[in-house]
């Protein structure tokens, strides 16, 4: 199998490193790179390469955009009841200072940074390429303004007003002079790289050699969800609905794109690295062929957000299971009879024990069924979709701090959702494409049953109802997979389903003690909603502003 994310580093191949005093990259590159390299369309696709590996680090997929932003909804917390060491960040404690912050920032501009220079390297020399050469230049252009789109969809939806780097000398200026530019047009910015990518990627084929590249159905899906946060939170634009319908509809009008009939086989793929891009959209690959961790990309997934689990020595190494279901919300979950996903997407359970064999945190199924009992262990149910010792195929990861499973970043079934809300928001009332979307999702998750009126949607929904089943069937299909704080914000609800979520816990809660939600007690209202600017960055850029009620 092909797998592109190996450590293909741009600096190993085109660049050499420099003093850097800018505060939006952490590279800065010798001149002469671009004149010495790019020659043909084999080394234009060794560097392009190592624009995919900038997704990895930890600050990127790696650990800080696949789990650690996205904690402290009505779905998911981190473990424990305060704030120390590693939960200042899930639980909003943290201040403009913060480290991982400043990385996430960083690393996000240093892939900008990376683009830039690939693009504008690539325009000059694919000049001279013959023409078989030019056409696969092309492709690779696309690619790599696809992924300054998305890298740039991250700095928007997170941060709000940000500086628009159009290119690499922008890097060199004083950042005195440096203004940050509206959503607005950051927006504009994104939408522009993904129609061009768009009129020129070809879709995903199994097979095909571009295992994990981005693919046309990939942009398309991407510009669905750019269009739907476009028009929710901080912009409102709610214009945009109309083509984040669009752009979803050209996805599943397509027909190259499906959902897997079982829904567990995503988590069979994704942590035995199994390329199938009849459901995976744009999926981030963490290639580890020699179990080096200090060489080869490898993440925090399933360690952090798996299943807990002790180690064993020589056997398997331990998964700390940081991240923690709030069980209101499973509660809900399970009342949907036959709704599958929830077993396969919350785990009561974790392993103690060499034979490998699961326990159940509440002691006992009775007791599992029983809102009344074990209260304090229920807190401890884990995500089950990143299951290490369920899933990987090929004998048992020994590192207790990281692993090479994958990370969806987007799935059809997202797509589906987006196409569904999309339409109802548009339109003002649920369509009959809208219906047929999220029931799509929704006879899956209940076994694709003959009679489907057991999972279907009621026909006659006004627009609000259709709306809140939407955001009900995201939480469930997409949950513990980075989406729903995103969703919250965008939503323009996240602070008051915060402080729902901690009633639903108190309503709940008949056990000695207080329950863990601490998330709840540092949540400000129009805080949160955006990370802050580093603070790093507002010393250095006299004419920034800083996101509103962060000191």
């Amino acid at each position: 199998m092909n797998k592109i994310f190996q450590a293909i580093a741009i600096s190993a191949t085109i660049i050499t490193a420099a003093s850097c005093s800018d505060f939006l990259t952490e590279k800065c590159y010798n001149a002469v790179s671009k004149e010495d390299y790019l020659n043909n369309a084999s080394e234009a696709e060794n560097v392009l390469m190592g624009l995919y590996a900038d997704t990895n680090g930890d600050a990127m997929y790696g650990f800080h955009l696949s789990i650690l932003l996205n904690l402290g909804t009505d779905m998911e917390q981190v473990e424990g009841s305060t704030s120390e060491n590693f939960r200042i960040i899930p639980t909003n404690a943290f201040p403009t200072t913060q480290k991982e912050i400043q990385d996430t920032w960083a690393a996000l501009y240093s892939g900008i940074y990376d683009a830039n220079n690939f693009i504008e390297g690539l325009s000059v020399k694919m000049e001279n390429y013959s023409v078989g050469d030019k056409i696969l230049a092309t492709v690779y252009m696309a690619e790599a303004r696809a992924l300054r789109a998305w890298f740039y969809f991250e700095l928007v939806r997170r941060w709000g007003n940000v500086v628009k780097m159009e290119n690499c000398a922008m890097s060199s200026d004083d950042p005195s002079t440096f203004e940050q530019s509206s959503p607005e047009e950051i927006f504009e910015y994104i939408e522009e790289d993904l129609l061009y990518a768009e009129s020129i990627l070809p879709y995903a084929r199994k097979g095909d050699n571009r295992d994990y590249r981005l693919s046309k159905g990939a942009v398309q899906g991407l510009l669905a969800k750019v269009y739907a946060t476009w028009a929710g939170f901080p912009v409102n634009d709610e214009s945009k609905w109309e083509k984040a319908a669009l752009a979803a509809g050209r996805v599943i009008n397509s027909g190259r794109h499906d959902l897997l009939p079982k829904f567990d086989s995503l988590w069979v793929n994704t942590n035995n690295g199994k390329w199938d891009p009849t459901e995976s959209l744009i999926e981030v690959s963490f290639y580890n062929p020699t179990a080096n961790a200090s060489s080869d990309p490898v993440s925090r997934i399933g360690k952090w957000n798996g299943v807990r689990t002790t180690m064993v020595s020589g056997v398997r190494g331990s998964c700390a299971g940081n991240v923690k279901c709030i069980h209101p919300f499973v509660l809900e979950w399970r009342s949907h009879t036959g709704d599958l996903r929830e077993a396969i997407s919350v785990a009561n359970y974790r392993y103690q024990d060499a034979d490998n064999i699961p326990d159940l945190w509440a002691g006992t199924a009775a007791d599992d069924a029983d809102v009344s009992k074990k209260q304090k262990e229920k807190q401890n149910y884990t995500p089950a979709k990143w299951d290490i010792q369920k899933y990987v195929e090929n004998g048992y990861i020994i590192n207790s701090d990281k692993s090479n499973s994958n990370w969806y970043f987007l799935r059809y079934a997202d797509v589906l959702l987006l196409y569904a809300e999309a339409l109802n928001e548009w339109k003002g009332a649920p369509t009959t494409e809208a219906y047929a979307a999220i029931n799509k999702v929704r006879r899956r998750a209940y076994g694709n049953p003959e009679n489907t009126s057991v999972c279907d949607l009621p026909d006659g929904m006004t627009q609000e109802e259709f709306r809140e089943a939407v955001r009900k069937e995201r939480g469930y299909e997409l949950a513990y997979e980075g989406h729903r704080r995103t969703d919250l914000v965008r939503w323009g609800i996240y602070y008051d389903t915060i402080q729902k979520t901690s009633q639903d816990l108190a309503n709940w809660w008949t056990a000695d003690g207080t329950f863990n939600y601490a998330v709840a007690r540092y949540t400000v209202e129009g805080q949160h909603e955006l990370l802050p600017i580093p603070q790093r960055d507002m010393l250095l850029c006299k004419k920034f502003v800083q996101n509103p009620n962060w000191n």
